[in-house]
């Protein structure tokens, strides 16, 4: 009896203690005040979010604007110390968390990794500029007007660039030449097509263009024949800054080392599942030929077979229209997922964002009123020789283009962006800063998804399987590379003889891998993530039979990194 009563009354006063009152209210507060003082500090980033007040102005790039940064960041960490997770709701408490990684990965990036001072990317103007003329948000006076005085502030840009540079990795400086190109072409011929719809305003601009355009031919002089010269830096960032810098990225409850185990792991599994799939094809073109060989043979004796049925320069963006209407037909048939109305152009790559990938998803930011999305493709390089275009477009051959499209359009980058700007938030912090791995992590997933529901049949899984073989690779890549000592060869080894990667591709890509750091981690980190949270959706609900309510849900909550959506779903 006495024991009973004890817990009866430890209840009781448990009971009577009062709840601590939530502080939803007062994160918004903090959230809203940050993001406020974020557009204003930062125009560039606001245009490409779709706030237009501040598009006449440029980013500062001074190292007086970078430290101001850094105290600006640490100003408002210190104001999260007083936020308890625990008093928030789950929406929030995600919110909260990314806010947080946010604020200490901008820090740490400009106290610790310094790109300011080493990477001559940072400061290429052609997107701020392109992103007033590309999308319809404005009548064209208004942008061309903000377009002029962006065209007058390109100056101290370059003055900016030119004090804080002081050792760059050659890679970086030699991408930087090529852009600033495409930039300068962007003001002097480029320009004139917009101007063609409204040349009364050519002679405001004159000036404006003349002198930005002078500015930055100047500019690609420097970087060619001072900063090159001297831009002897080492583009690996080394094993501390690597470890820091992919969980700041991932967000990941994996860890370096367990990312690495399992894609060496996946590697050799998708090497088993891509003979599998291989084989039926094989044996239509070689009948009565041994299968006594060794798989990796066969593979790529079906893999050669498929890359002659390819694109060119000059058809790429015409097949890609075609494959875009393919995969949107097929995703609405089969109900894999609900497929937004806003509009998609496929465009062809500007010349100053080349050099990095060979395409990209180019979506409204969550604030843009004006949705239209560019699936935007490069086309060869043209120092390339005949011989190594060949080989890229042999890499995207008919069947890989529409597993790209998949990836980038449909049920891809354009659907999961379109999801994530409509969904509904506490705040406008996951929006913002979203996670490249979700987001990521879901292109490859789309791409697994088609294949498991027939798309194209074994042509299209064979270059699905490969483009995942490719995805594992390339978080090896990232890790050997940036946390290791591999080299261009070893690089190329691994991408050409285990990821059966064609020259042209395994080329660009080691290009790639130097001139970033994480980021190519987040296509397997996130795929392997996306995997996990089905598994234990079916493990608590069972077999998925309604696909569309699934995906639809998963996309509901935006773009954070998958670990949130899995606890907002209650796995």
């Amino acid at each position: 009896m006495l024991r009973v009563g004890m817990v009866a009354g430890a209840l009781a006063l448990v009971a009577c203690e009062p709840v601590p009152p939530s502080q939803d209210t007062e994160f918004e507060a903090l959230a809203s005040q940050y993001v406020e003082s974020l557009l204003e500090r930062y125009p560039e980033f606001a245009t490409s979010l779709g706030d237009h007040r501040y598009d006449a102005r440029l980013n500062d790039y001074t190292a007086d604007a970078v430290a101001a940064g850094i105290a600006w960041n640490q100003a408002y960490l210190k104001r999260t110390d007083g936020i308890d997770p625990a008093r928030l709701s789950p929406g929030h408490a995600v919110d909260f968390e990314i806010l947080r990684n946010h604020l200490r990965f901008s820090i740490w990036s400009d106290e610790v990794l310094g790109e300011h001072e080493w990477n001559p990317l940072r400061y290429g103007v052609g997107n701020a500029l392109y992103s007033l003329l590309a999308r319809e948000f404005a009548p064209i006076e208004e942008r061309l007007a903000n377009l002029r005085e962006r065209l007058l502030g390109v100056g101290a840009v370059v003055e900016a660039a030119k004090a804080n540079l002081s050792n760059p990795p050659r890679v970086h400086t030699e991408t930087a030449i090529r852009q600033n190109a495409g930039a300068v072409s962007l003001i002097r011929d480029d320009l004139d097509e917009i101007l063609a719809r409204a040349p009364e305003l050519a002679d405001s601009l004159a000036t404006a263009r003349e002198f930005a355009a002078r500015t930055l031919e100047e500019y690609g002089t420097w970087l060619r024949d001072d900063l090159l010269p001297r831009s002897n830096g080492a583009f690996r960032i080394g094993p501390e800054k690597y470890r820091a810098k992919l969980a700041f990225t991932l967000q990941s409850d994996l860890a370096m080392e367990e990312i690495l185990d399992r894609a060496e792991r996946r590697l050799e599994e998708l090497h088993g599942e891509l003979h599998e799939t291989a084989l039926p094809l094989y044996r239509e073109v070689h009948p009565d030929a041994s299968l006594d060989v060794d798989r990796k043979a066969i593979i790529r004796a079906v893999l050669e077979e498929l890359a002659d049925s390819h694109p060119t320069d000059e058809s790429i963006v015409d097949d890609a229209r075609r494959s875009l209407a393919e995969v949107t037909e097929f995703t609405r048939a089969k109900q894999l997922v609900s497929v937004p109305e806003q509009p998609l152009q496929i465009i062809v790559m500007p010349e100053f964002r080349r050099g990095v990938s060979t395409a990209y998803c180019d979506s409204p930011g969550p604030l843009e009123k004006s949705g239209e999305t560019f699936y935007a493709i490069s086309p060869t390089p043209e120092d390339w020789t005949a011989e190594r275009k060949l080989s890229l477009y042999r890499e995207y051959n008919d069947d890989m283009l529409r597993d790209l499209t998949v990836h980038e359009a449909i049920p891809g980058h354009y659907l999961q962006i379109a999801h994530s700007n409509r969904a509904e938030a506490p705040t406008l912090i996951r929006s913002i800063f979203y996670s490249g791995t979700f987001v990521e992590g879901w292109a490859v997933y789309a791409e697994q998804v088609m294949a498991e529901h027939g798309f194209g049949g074994a042509r299209f899984k064979m270059q699905q399987l490969k483009m995942l073989t490719r995805a594992v690779i390339n978080s090896i890549l990232d890790q050997k590379i940036h946390a290791g000592s591999m080299t261009e060869q070893e690089a190329m080894d691994l991408m050409m003889q285990e990821g059966f990667q064609e020259d042209g591709e395994a080329a660009g890509k080691w290009i790639r891998a130097q001139l970033t750091s994480a980021q190519l981690s987040t296509y397997f980190v996130g795929i392997a993530e996306h995997n996990d949270m089905r598994r234990a959706w079916t493990d608590r609900n069972g077999p998925i039979s309604d696909w569309q309510a699934y995906h639809d849900m998963v996309l509901s909550h935006g773009s954070p990194p998958v670990r949130y959506v899995r606890r907002l779903l209650g796995l």
